[in-house]
């Protein structure tokens, strides 16, 4: 396995992972009817959610979508937030050969968008629409926050390096075994060759998204993943 077309990676694994995590809480399912029940458990909830319609406004899911993710999200998560350990949990069950705590940690900070130490179902919901459903620009704005740790405006060498070290300990030397030691920080370099137009030595919004939206590679992974749910 080579470098070429690896830059959006981590947003590849954030979106087949949570495909399994949906599964898991059993969140794609078909057949439920809207009820008033429905209605009522929307309302009364500990950490109540926006109105469904504002909800059913700002993202990309129906109305009974939305009853349904809320459903499963409400059976495995009684107080209406998810923390951090919760993300480490799940990834852990699905790297168990690997270390993927700290990648569980960048992936948590990229969804707690208000930065208060838990996810909300609202910042759930937000987060599932633009991954499954969002437009080229979307998914991409997602990841450029996603590799921007200290949320600063900017992707340094630094901060690659990290998530792409979080990375492959998450999947396991064994995943990678032709694989050099070096390979993340190679990986880093060829990324910044590519996408530091300016040779400033950080990435920036714009050149992150022009870089990408030329990958072929790129563009064609990221539609495999339209419409999932």
């Amino acid at each position: 396995m080579n470098l070429e077309g690896l830059e959006m990676i981590a947003v590849l694994v954030v979106i087949v992972l949570f495909v399994k995590v949906l599964e898991q809480f059993g969140l794609i399912e078909a057949g439920l009817e809207d009820t008033v029940e429905d209605e009522m458990e929307m309302a009364t909830v500990r950490h109540r959610p926006e109105a469904l319609e504002l909800l059913e406004a700002q993202s990309k899911f129906t109305k009974k979508e939305l009853q349904i993710l809320y459903r499963g999200f409400k059976n495995e998560c009684p107080s209406g937030v998810v923390n951090e350990d919760t993300f480490k949990e799940i990834y852990s069950q699905f790297f168990p050969q690997g270390d993927s705590t700290t990648y569980a940690h960048f992936l948590f900070n990229a969804f707690d968008t208000d930065h208060n130490g838990s996810v909300s179902f609202e910042d759930f919901v937000m987060g599932l629409s633009i991954l499954l459903r969002g437009t080229v620009q979307e998914k991409l704005n997602w990841a450029f926050n996603l590799y921007d740790i200290n949320k600063d405006g900017y992707i340094t060498k630094e901060e690659m390096l990290d998530i792409m070290k979080a990375i492959y300990d998450m999947m396991g030397k064994c995943t990678y075994p032709v694989l050099k030691e070096d390979a993340p920080r190679q990986h880093v370099e060829t990324f910044f060759q590519k996408m530091d137009k300016n040779k400033d030595g950080v990435v920036t919004i714009d050149e992150f998204i022009e870089s990408c939206q030329k990958d072929e590679n790129i563009m064609r992974s990221m539609q495999l993943f339209e419409n999932v749910i």
